[in-house]
């Protein structure tokens, strides 16, 4: 029977586990953290959730640029004589367990005086003592408890952004005036004849008029701003008939309290406008705490390693790396430039960049592309040229990254509210010409009746509670979306592009199988020989498999582009590539092969398979009746496995640029097609932007590619048509909302063109068709995520 790590939950190996103080423990690092919690009598962080913790990393030099004043400076949001404040993302946050403990930090170090979490942004405000523990030292005791910090480039290349409380504060006005006027309107309601009511009741109604001011004027200002736009930009948005309807409210009311012929509608225009906030905040509180703007600021680092005068270290900004610098890149750090390598060797993991999972192995005097990440020790680089001008900030010169999906995107609310603000102005209109013929007293009274009880508050709240709670449930399902109108998008698509490497197929080594003459050791060195000098995948592929084997320098290599390598190693010519360039045939093998030949004599080849996602084929299944296709920068040597394992219509396009990918996702486009691109890896970054919704395949949330409007955690790739058809679903709910709203507009405008509508009528059928709208939504949707598995 296996044990678990008692700190992290990790499986532990019989030869390898630790035991200490009756507890397992899978390695050194989670022992060390229990044994500081317990010194400290901080051991209740295990009781209040089962193995919470994280095994912390080797951070041994990382965050020595933590020292340089200039940045320290940049990062803190406090810092005066004795006291400092920073505020930290810590990825790892996402239980009580890691609240408790990190707002108990001040029990770690005497230095550190108080520290906050934010759960929902998953970062902790910390106040320190500078004198007695510096920021750096406050970073490492994070990451030694297994709360590494995530600090980049963009944490200090931009300002602390200002908190914006303001919907927080409207709420609460309009919450505030809501109660107060409905507790003064209770004796309007039932015709209460006591003696001093009636004495008091102008009083009174002159209350409710001046809690209704800062109502209308302060909390739904921004719906006359939107009206406002809409009406100048010529589009009738939802806000247009809402504000008409706080207006008419807030009018007819205050004629009524000013001529003294009745109590007005004042509780309906305080509870219309506090509803729509509490709808708007459901939908804020409800956003994804990712951040879904990243550029190339969020991956790098703030501060690189230079290597000055007699091999001196020193931190500098990565804004002042210039042409020749020297630097150390360390174990795990990003590549911030492009560069050449000073080491003898390495391994530098691209697929950020690329997508490709294996490491790819570099001698002395390679090339290295900015945003490759070091997992081979410490290597020594020198910088080609600035940050600015690397090939990872390139990607973003594309004008695609400038354009605003929601630009040209009508949303499901607005789209209603064309035709109903029509037909509510068409009734009111009608209403008040019969009336006018029939009995003209009552015109202005059922022209302002119709617009009022017509009002739409209940289709306003449909679409944020529904889909903001179908954002709750998505992340609780690890499918985070960027926004709520994501939902809607998702709901229209009918084509969906897949990348295959890194989406598909996951990270877990290349199957390779080896078919022709067995090599003997002579023969594998100079085949791993001629492979170093290769910066092919697949090469690099082929070369890692040889680890045992020893390597020696050619005497001579040509590259043939498109084809294969050619190589003189101890006076035999080694050829690896395509069957036609090493074996002088005109057939292509449709196999992902690499073939090789000594002295002209044809050896073998191997064969690489791709691991594929499980349940890839389910998938795709399920999306059968979608125009689907798989876009790939590889060969078409998988095509055969593709055709076979997916469905007959899927198109397969190979050998393509991440150029190339955006072009395609265009071509669909302008066949009139709703494309959803699904991809990984920061190249595919011009596609994911490209499409109508761009979802980033991650194994980590909190490192994606940019310009995506969904993250899907990739073990939960094949709950990806579940969660499509949920969004169908979602813009279900709303419509059966409307229809709900409408049985209560048509009972509501009977009263109104009657003109019969009293205010009590009002004060019951306005909140009470909210109040539905909201319970109706909630369960709704519960039972939606329910059947999301």
């Amino acid at each position: 029977m296996k044990t678990t790590c008692y700190h992290c939950g990790d499986d532990c190996e019989p030869r390898t586990t630790i035991t200490f103080d009756e507890k397992s423990f899978c390695c050194n690092g989670c022992r060390t953290v229990y044994e500081i919690f317990s010194s400290n009598d901080l051991t209740c962080y295990y009781d209040l959730q089962n193995s919470p913790g994280a095994t912390p990393e080797d951070i041994n030099g990382k965050y020595d640029y933590l020292e340089n004043e200039d940045i320290i400076e940049k990062l803190l949001e406090f810092n005066d004589a004795t006291i400092q404040v920073v505020n930290l993302y810590i990825p790892h946050i996402h239980c009580s367990s890691c609240i408790w403990i990190l707002e108990n930090m001040q029990k770690l170090h005497p230095g550190i005086k108080s520290s906050q979490v934010n759960f929902p942004k998953k970062s902790v405000r910390i106040s320190f003592v500078k004198d007695e523990i510096s920021l750096k030292q406050t970073v490492e005791l994070l990451s030694s408890i297994g709360y590494e910090p995530y600090i980049s480039l963009e944490d200090y290349s931009t300002e602390n952004k200002k908190v914006d409380r303001s919907i927080i504060y409207k709420l609460g006005v309009a919450g505030f005036a809501f109660g107060n006027v409905m507790l003064m309107s209770f004796p309007e309601y039932f015709e209460v004849n006591e003696f001093w009511l009636e004495q008091y009741k102008h009083m009174f109604r002159w209350l409710m008029f001046a809690f209704s001011l800062p109502v209308v004027f302060y909390a739904a200002q921004d719906y006359f701003i939107s009206a406002y736009k809409g009406i100048r930009s010529k589009l009738l948005n939802i806000d247009i008939p809402i504000a008409l309807g706080i207006i008419v409210l807030f009018v007819r009311s205050s004629a009524e309290i000013i001529l003294d012929i009745g109590s007005g509608f004042f509780d309906s225009l305080t509870g219309l406008v506090f509803f729509l906030l509490l709808g708007k905040f459901f939908q804020q509180k409800t956003y994804s705490y990712l951040s879904f703007e990243r550029d190339y600021k969020s991956y790098f680092p703030i501060a690189v390693t230079k290597i000055v005068g007699n091999n001196q270290e020193e931190n500098i900004q990565i804004f002042d790396i210039q042409k020749g610098d020297r630097l150390l890149i360390r174990n795990q750090e990003i590549i911030p430039v492009d560069s050449i390598l000073i080491s003898k060797q390495t391994e530098i993991d691209y697929s950020f960049v690329t997508g490709e999972a294996v490491p790819i192995a570099k001698q002395s005097g390679d090339k290295l592309f900015a945003g490759g990440k070091q997992v081979a020790g410490a290597i020594e680089i020198e910088a080609m040229h600035a940050v600015e001008q690397s090939y990872l900030t390139q990607l973003w010169s594309n004008d695609v990254f400038k354009k605003d999906k929601l630009s040209s995107y009508t949303s499901i609310t607005n789209k209603i509210s064309k035709h109903f603000t029509v037909i509510v102005l068409s009734i009111a209109v009608l209403a008040s010409l019969f009336w006018f013929v029939t009995d003209a007293s009552k015109v202005l009274n059922v022209f302002t009746a119709v617009l009022i009880i017509a009002c739409p508050c209940a289709i306003a709240l449909a679409a944020p509670f529904t889909l903001g709670n179908m954002l709750h449930i998505f992340g609780k399902q690890k499918f985070y979306l960027k926004n709520a109108s994501v939902i809607e998008r998702l709901a229209e698509i009918n084509a969906l592009v897949f990348d295959k490497t890194g989406t598909l197929t996951t990270n877990k080594d290349t199957a390779i199988r080896y078919e022709g003459v067995q090599l003997n050791n002579e023969e594998k060195v100079q085949l791993k020989s001629t492979l170093r000098t290769s910066n092919h995948p697949l090469s690099r592929t082929i070369y890692n498999s040889f680890a045992t084997v020893e390597t020696i320098a050619p005497k001579m290599v040509k590259e043939h582009v498109g084809k294969g390598i050619e190589a003189v190693v101890e006076d035999t010519l080694v050829k690896v590539g395509s069957a036609p360039f090493v074996k002088n045939e005109g057939n292509h093998n449709a196999d992902t092969s690499v073939h090789i030949s000594m002295q002209n004599d044809y050896k073998g080849k191997f064969t690489l398979k791709n691991s594929y996602r499980k349940d890839v084929d389910t998938v795709f299944e399920k999306f059968s009746n979608y125009d689907l296709s798989v876009v790939s920068g590889d060969n078409d040597g998988e095509q055969k496995r593709l055709e076979a394992l997916l469905p007959k219509d899927t198109k397969l396009v190979f050998n393509q640029k991440p150029e190339d990918k955006l072009k395609y996702i265009a071509s669909l486009q302008r066949e009139n097609k709703k494309v959803a691109m699904i991809g990984d890896g920061l190249n595919d970054a011009g596609a994911l932007q490209q499409s109508d919704i761009g979802v980033a395949i991650s194994e980590d949330i909190n490192v994606f590619s940019p310009a995506c409007d969904a993250i899907l955690d990739a073990k939960k790739f094949q709950q990806l048509p579940a969660f499509v058809k949920a969004s169908k679903q979602a813009i279900q709910i709303i419509h059966y909302c409307f229809i709900i709203s409408i049985f209560y507009n048509v009972i509501g405008l009977y009263f109104a063109v009657t003109g019969q509508l009293s205010p009590v009528i009002a004060a019951i059928l306005m909140p009470l068709s909210s109040i539905s709208i909201v319970v109706f939504t909630t369960i709704a949707t519960n039972f939606v995520g329910r059947k999301i598995k």
